[in-house]
């Protein structure tokens, strides 16, 4: 794998869906905002290390996370279905709902009032959302409303996509278009020359390990919150690989 310059590697997931998984919360309140696209944060950045959305496939459709929500970080990539409630000064006409991706977190600020600028510190449960996303349930010139919130299966397509970067002490790996929970828990990678090797969470959905993985072929084991968890068949140079479920 040389240096291991940033390779994005395009995989093939078996998403068939099964009763475990298919599963849909019940509705819960909350309260959210917009970033303008023109700020561009939320779209070519974002706390769960995913780049420009574009280029990962998450498009416009996007949000940030209050604290409660993000979870460290380990919420990054789920899916949420948000409606617009009680506002009908705000609310587009029949109250429609909206599916975003979670790619950021949203500061608090506990020098504000929490429902004046404070809207994401701890405990509330608040969305940041994409000024596009935004504008497919509410007026844009609304400003903080009451929603209604449940996490949703993530409907993806074209497989699994990894990007690594690193160098022959230090190995990471970005993993995104994960389809049905959305988020990935535990990452193991395996090289012929090693065993499975636990990989950590760097941060969003950056996972690493200090172990010299260049010049061979590499397995990996990614594991989402429901507890499924698949293998990578063994790829060198990791240009392609099929998902199997386990």
């Amino acid at each position: 794998m040389g240096a291991l310059q940033s390779t994005l590697i395009y995989l093939i997931i078996l998403q068939a869906c099964k009763l475990s998984v298919c599963w849909e919360e019940e509705w819960k309140s909350a309260t959210a905002t917009y970033v303008k696209d023109t700020e561009g944060s939320l779209i070519t950045e974002g706390a769960c290390g995913y780049g420009d959305l574009h280029k990962v496939d998450y498009g416009k459709y996007s949000t940030g996370l209050s604290t409660f929500l993000f979870n460290r970080g380990s919420t990054c990539g789920a899916c949420y279905e948000i409606r617009c409630v009680d506002h009908i000064l705000w609310c587009l006409q029949g109250s429609p709902s909206v599916v975003v991706t979670a790619t950021d977190f949203c500061a608090p600020n506990y020098g504000l009032a929490a429902d004046y600028g404070g809207w994401c510190n701890f405990p509330k449960e608040h969305f940041e959302m994409s000024e596009a996303a935004f504008a497919e349930i509410f007026k844009r010139k609304a400003d903080i409303v009451p929603v209604q919130y449940r996490r949703v299966k993530c409907q993806r397509s074209g497989g699994l996509k990894f990007t690594m970067s690193g160098s022959y002490h230090f190995y990471q790996v970005l993993i995104t278009n994960v389809g049905l929970d959305g988020e990935v828990v535990a990452v193991k990678v395996k090289g012929v020359i090693t065993g499975w090797i636990p990989m950590a969470r760097n941060w969003g959905q950056n996972w690493h390990c200090n172990v010299n993985l260049q010049r061979q072929p590499l397995s990996f084991e990614v594991t989402i919150s429901s507890g499924k968890n698949s293998h990578i068949l063994q790829c060198s140079p990791c240009k392609l690989a099929i998902w199997t479920d386990i």
